[in-house]
């Protein structure tokens, strides 16, 4: 598993989006009992944190040393710097496994494999993640252009998986269907760039490059912005779940 996000782990845990509570409601419905979760790539741990309001124990792991360092803490949370496909838990552990953006960096064969070795019989698995965000037509222009063609070339190959919705990944599981779902938040320009700067690609631009490529549309950027506006972001909220029997 690549760690492309230690560099940028303070921003990562400032500006990266988080996701809307229906979400954990839905999951909520689906699970059994709330003995223990387990988040698999949790990063700064903002989805074990709102496990962590609902679940005895939340057990949260990630390659990254200083994704964990930065992650929330509380007591019924436990995290471990660890792959997802060899991980340290017992069999049958586990009532709901999530893996939040991170699922496309895994080496499927081997990560399902631990799965349906640690998850309890009848527990749920919910792959989660959000696409592109849209915010308006002359904005999204811009934003799509970054995407695609400025920072195109470097965004990893598994990237494509997000781009697809997660709707290409393999899933060996009973699927449940879920609800279309929408993160939603009111946004200045400096916080849609300093969320530009957590992309994996824009970083290795700047590794390649010694330049940072936010830099060349931002002036774009701020005049279809505003001074002092405030746009609404929407970010399509990537969800597949399925039932381990």
């Amino acid at each position: 598993m690549k760690d492309n996000f230690s560099v940028q782990s303070e921003q990562y845990l400032k500006f990266r989006p988080t996701y809307p509570n229906e979400l954990y409601q839905f999951l909520l419905s689906l699970v059994e009992t709330k003995d223990r979760a387990w988040d698999c790539g949790t990063g700064n741990g903002q989805v074990a944190l709102e496990l962590s309001k609902y679940f005895r124990e939340v057990y949260a792991t990630d390659i990254s040393e200083k994704q964990i360092q930065h992650a929330v803490q509380r007591d019924n949370i436990f995290y471990k710097v660890e792959a997802a496909e060899k991980t340290s838990f017992t069999d049958k552990s586990f009532d709901l496994i999530t893996v939040a953006q991170a699922i496309h960096w895994f080496d499927f064969d081997v990560f399902y494999k631990e799965v349906k070795r640690i998850v309890k019989p009848g527990g749920i698995l919910a792959i989660i993640g959000y696409a592109l965000l849209n915010i308006d037509e002359q904005t999204d222009k811009i934003i799509r252009r970054f995407h695609d063609e400025i920072v195109g070339p470097f965004w990893d190959p598994e990237r494509k998986y997000v781009d697809e919705y997660y709707q290409t990944i393999p899933f060996p599981f009973k699927e449940i269907d879920a609800p279309q779902l929408y993160n939603i938040y009111e946004w200045k320009l400096e916080q849609l760039v300093g969320y530009l700067n957590t992309w994996s690609a824009v970083q290795h631009y700047i590794k390649a490059e010694k330049q940072n490529p936010v830099d060349l549309i931002y002036n774009e950027l701020a005049r279809s912005w505003e001074k002092n506006t405030i746009k609404t972001v929407r970010f399509p909220i990537l969800l597949r779940t399925g039932k381990l029997w």
